[in-house]
């Protein structure tokens, strides 16, 4: 049965914003009420939910999708608890809807303060995760918003399942299903036709790879945030401890390689790479990795046996998503941070050193959402960063940057209370 696509749409349209009254509506105890509640709807239907991701994950190595893609798609009993057990963490923040940003007191006597509220309705387009269903609409109702979703194809089984338990739960709380909605079809002009939808959406998230990012921001008449593409790097400077850096490179690129904080790119200052990139590397391989190295860095493993290609321009550029890693040897401080500017996607950076002030340095040279000194660049997550599950790691500059708690799903107005004050 063909439908009108546009008439559809605009019925999500209009049935979200008039969700997002309501929900602007309670108070944070029924926020948190109604959280709770998603979260017992999604552990009684389970067993459903893991049913329909195995076929999603069955219908997706037929199709010959990569090991990548199938990682991401995949919920088993772990993961899913992980996800429900995401929502507690969401309960326990503090909502930041109805807090003042600031607060003064005119000239005129009038009292002026900025007041956060939630931004309306949001759109997110995203790929093969299913767990950002729940993620998004626990973020997005904690704040007061309602969300309209739409997920990749591979994962539309897993996404209806996720969506019919958390709109059950709306519905048991005397709430309107329709604060989350998910558009289940794969046609690629409702993406389109979200993307314009600006009388009732307030702003578009993406999650997913280039075309996706470009996509949005092209045809968009929303606003949108741009990020979740991560090719990140890690400087070991010539002053760092050497026999603390294997764990934390190898935690940045093996624990789960196929999110957008793994590690992409290591960076060796000359002066320790003979001795840090033979030992380093058969490490690594152990792990599975396999490498694409400069012709300084061919040069000093030639003979250890390793899996290792000539890096070019591309190769630097590319986010693996995979136990694949790119290595250059770098002459100081600043050829790394000419390299980093020249192919980072502005997601994460990280250096290994004990030099405070060159630390500092690549700090303030660094434009990235985030940057750190002795630690894995897995750590760019909501959750690690204390903010609960999050809507997606923004790499653009304006509104939000880095992991999007619930504060990016708010915006502000002017609260001025006067005594029946007129302008002179």
């Amino acid at each position: 049965m063909t439908i009108d696509k546009q008439a559809y749409l605009e019925q999500l349209g209009q049935q979200a914003k008039l969700a997002s009254f309501e929900l602007a509506g309670l108070s944070s105890p029924q926020k948190n009420q109604l959280l709770q509640a998603i979260a017992v709807s999604l552990s009684a239907a389970k067993a459903t939910i893991l049913a329909e991701n195995a076929k999603d994950v069955a219908a997706a190595r037929a199709q010959g999708l990569d090991d990548a893609m199938i990682d991401r798609l995949l919920l088993d009993d772990a993961r899913l608890d992980g996800v429900i057990s995401d929502i507690s963490n969401v309960i326990s923040l503090a909502d930041p809807v109805g807090s003042d940003i600031d607060s003064k007191r005119l000239d005129n006597g009038m009292r002026l303060s900025r007041r956060r509220v939630p931004l309306g309705v949001i759109g997110v387009i995203y790929e093969a995760r299913p767990n950002v269903t729940v993620d998004i609409a626990s973020l997005g109702l904690k704040t007061g918003n309602a969300v309209i979703l739409r997920g990749g194809k591979e994962t539309r089984l897993s996404n209806l399942a996720l969506a019919a338990a958390i709109r059950s739960a709306l519905v048991s709380q005397g709430l309107s299903a329709n604060a989350v909605q998910l558009i289940d079809s794969p046609d690629r002009e409702l993406v389109s036709g979200l993307l314009k939808l600006d009388k009732y959406v307030d702003m578009i998230v993406p999650r997913g790879g280039h075309k996706l990012q470009r996509l949005c921001a092209e045809q968009a008449t929303i606003p949108v945030i741009l990020g979740g593409i991560g090719i990140c790097h890690m400087l070991v400077d010539k002053d760092a401890n050497l026999s603390k850096i294997a764990p934390v490179v190898i935690n940045a690129k093996v624990q789960r390689p196929t999110v957008c904080n793994a590690l992409d790119t290591l960076l060796v200052h000359q002066a320790v790479a003979n001795e840090v990139l033979p030992s380093l590397c058969q490490q690594l391989q152990q792990q599975g990795v396999r490498f694409y190295g400069c012709e300084q860095t061919l040069a000093i493993t030639k003979t250890a046996s390793l899996d290792m290609q000539a890096a070019t321009d591309d190769s630097f550029a590319t986010e693996w998503l995979s136990l694949t890693l790119g290595i250059k040897v770098v002459a100081d401080l600043d050829e790394a941070v000419a390299h980093i500017r020249r192919y980072s996607s502005g997601h994460s950076e990280a250096i290994l050193t004990d030099n405070i002030a060159t630390a500092e340095q690549f700090v303030n040279q660094v434009d990235s959402a985030a940057v750190y000194v002795n630690a894995s660049t897995r750590f760019t997550d909501g959750a690690q960063f204390g903010l609960g599950a999050e809507v997606a790691v923004s790499t653009q500059k304006l509104h939000a940057r880095g992991p999007m708690g619930l504060e990016a799903l708010t915006t502000f107005k002017w609260v001025a209370l006067g005594d029946y004050t007129a302008r002179t």
